[in-house]
């Protein structure tokens, strides 16, 4: 059974990691997928012919989620060549890393707008459209390090934590018009970033997991399907956490 048929999705950051994995389960079940991508123009090429395989309609665009002119741009363009969006998954980040103590004001800056800043701009930009269609699902990557903080993350926290408080501030905003807001708080999930890691260090992680073992980004694209489905059409405002057990 294809949960999404006939929907299109629009999702940032979706050439590598956990966006490209939602993207390949949305298009299995029938999605059209507009999706961005900011460097890798051949990548994301490659991948565009990769999903229209399944028979859905595919466009990568180049766009920077952190601008504003240029998501409600974006936004244009994707209802220009789909005709509508009905799920909109904000999942561009980036993380700069270090001790408060070491932290520059640059890179603090810079992990709040890209990773917050830029789910204000989406949301707005698809805003109108799903108003006027009385239905949609915004669905905004989180991460547990936005509900539990991390050391050497302060910047990253911020951004995430601060995302889960717009996702209930939207869901109590749009949902007598039928619109649906949820955050997603992904826990260690294994990608091309975890794999430049020590594996030591990385079977250090997994092991204090409940379910011993980092997710994939299928598992939490299996997550997202559920939340942009109509199998959630009664789930709103809420954090969904795809750790393992990690802050159980």
């Amino acid at each position: 059974m294809k949960l999404l048929e006939g929907k299109t999705a629009l999702i940032t950051g979706a050439s590598k990691g956990i966006g490209k994995g939602i993207a390949q389960v949305f298009a299995q079940h029938g999605c059209n997928v507009a999706f961005t991508y900011l460097s890798s123009v051949e990548a994301a090429q490659a991948f565009e012919k990769e999903l229209s395989a399944s028979g859905v309609t595919v466009k990568g665009y180049r766009s920077d989620a952190s601008d504003y002119e240029a998501a409600q741009e974006l936004a244009a363009n994707v209802l220009k060549d789909f005709g509508a969006i009905d799920v909109l998954i904000n999942n561009a980040g980036i993380t700069k890393d270090n001790l408060l103590m070491r932290m520059s004001e640059e890179d603090f800056d810079k992990v709040v707008h890209i990773n917050l800043k830029s789910v204000f701009n989406l949301t707005k930009a698809v805003q109108r459209t799903m108003l006027k269609a009385r239905k949609g699902s915004i669905i905004n990557m989180s991460s547990v390090v936005g509900v539990k903080g991390n050391a050497g993350q302060a910047n990253y926290a911020a951004s995430k934590a601060g995302m889960i408080g717009f996702t209930k501030s939207v869901a109590l905003e749009l949902g007598s018009r039928n619109i649906r807001c949820n955050a997603i708080a992904p826990g260690f999930i294994e990608t091309e970033m975890t794999d430049k890691l020590d594996e030591k260090t990385v079977q250090g992680w997994r092991d204090a997991i409940p379910l011993k073992r980092g997710g994939s980004p299928e598992d939490v694209a299996n997550a997202c399907l559920f939340l942009a489905s109509d199998l959630s059409a009664y789930v709103t405002g809420q954090t969904l956490h795809v750790d393992g057990g990690m802050l159980t």
